[in-house]
């Protein structure tokens, strides 16, 4: 290993952290992950088991993991990958203030790549002083824990981070380990179109099914078009234009979700690959009893709605129902017919 590779720090070893810290580690990267004491211990009685949808696997046995609990615990880390549920963002940042020394603020670059439009503006506000080494990062892609240390990622599409010359040196280290990454200039509209489709997030956990099996339904195509649609009109009375990344255009969603199957599935398989194991995250939070990102989600729509005083009332009931199901993990699984019902559909 080259004495210059910096160190790695995943401060929130979930599902999207440890996946993209394993690439790291086999990459030769030095990394420490960061998570709950469950993970750790997974990870040190089983290693990492890593697959994806293309047929790609590696593993890490568990002493080239370094894992640790507490962000006090960590040594030498220069790059932080930000990976927490939103919500906990502010008090991860706080934490983060307090725990670099003045030598370490000089070179620490710190990227977020989690879910909402907030968590670059919440890390400025919790860090100061890092300036444009904060930066705005989005995941395109799925990744469901299978236990056992075994992490499968089950959609395509590219890592983005905020274009500047500390994005571009972490998309270079990120490449070398064998991550798709870019950057791009405007990430707010690239989060602002990741948000719309992710909104797919709570759909999905409602369906209660795999990602592919929700979608090759046209039932549910017709609502997350609704839900989309609904969302359009919230951020054009807002002025926010939403931006492509890779092949999928959100202004088109809506219209191609709404295509019969036989169309659909064409159309749909030159823009994205999902294989029979991808689950939305917000799934996985319901199935294990963990409240949800919807408020970083669906409920940054009724923020925006609230704001331009657009009532919103099809994401606002997707919320509700989330709310009902975080009070009962398992119970959710609507099928088309009875959510459209739900939610004041006719088809």
């Amino acid at each position: 290993m080259h004495e210059d590779l910096p160190k790695f720090a995943i401060l929130g070893s979930g599902s999207i952290g440890t996946y993209i810290g394993a690439h790291l580690v086999q990459g030769g990267f030095p990394v420490v992950f960061v998570g709950r004491e469950r993970n750790r211990k997974e990870v040190q009685l089983f290693g990492l088991g890593i697959s994806d949808f293309t047929g790609k696997f590696f593993s890490i046995p568990p002493n080239k993991i370094e894992y640790v609990t507490d962000l006090k615990d960590v040594r030498g880390a220069t790059i932080f990958l930000i990976t927490v549920k939103s919500r906990d963002t502010k008090e991860l940042g706080e934490s983060l203030n307090k725990h670099l020394s003045s030598s370490e603020r000089e070179k620490a670059i710190v990227l977020s790549f989690q879910n909402g439009v907030r968590n670059k503006s919440f890390l400025y506000e919790t860090i100061p002083h890092l300036g444009e080494r904060i930066l705005a990062g989005m995941v395109p892609f799925n990744v469901v824990a299978k236990g056992k240390g075994q992490f499968h990622r089950g959609t395509s599409g590219h890592l983005v981070v905020q274009d500047n010359q500390h994005g571009k040196k972490v998309v270079h280290y990120l490449r070398s380990s064998g991550l798709e990454a870019e950057t791009h200039p405007n990430m707010d509209g690239v989060l602002w179109g990741k948000l719309l489709f992710n909104l797919n997030n709570s759909l999905n956990a409602l369906a209660g099914i795999p990602l592919r099996e929700e979608l090759s339904q046209r039932g549910y195509r017709k609502i997350l078009s609704a839900m989309m649609s609904e969302a359009f009109e919230v951020l054009k009375l807002a002025g926010i234009r939403p931006v492509r990344t890779g092949k999928m255009i959100p202004q088109l969603a809506p219209t191609i979700l709404q295509l019969p199957d036989w169309l659909f599935f064409r159309v749909a398989s030159s823009l994205i690959k999902i294989d029979p194991e991808a689950r939305s995250s917000m799934w996985e939070d319901l199935n294990q009893g963990r409240t949800t990102e919807v408020d970083s989600l669906n409920g940054e729509i009724l923020k925006l709605a609230d704001r331009v005083g657009h009532a919103a009332p099809i994401n606002r009931a997707i919320v509700s129902l989330i709310r009902e199901a975080e009070k009962k993990p398992k119970s959710a699984q609507f099928n088309p017919e009875i959510l459209a019902n739900r939610l004041g559909l006719k088809f």
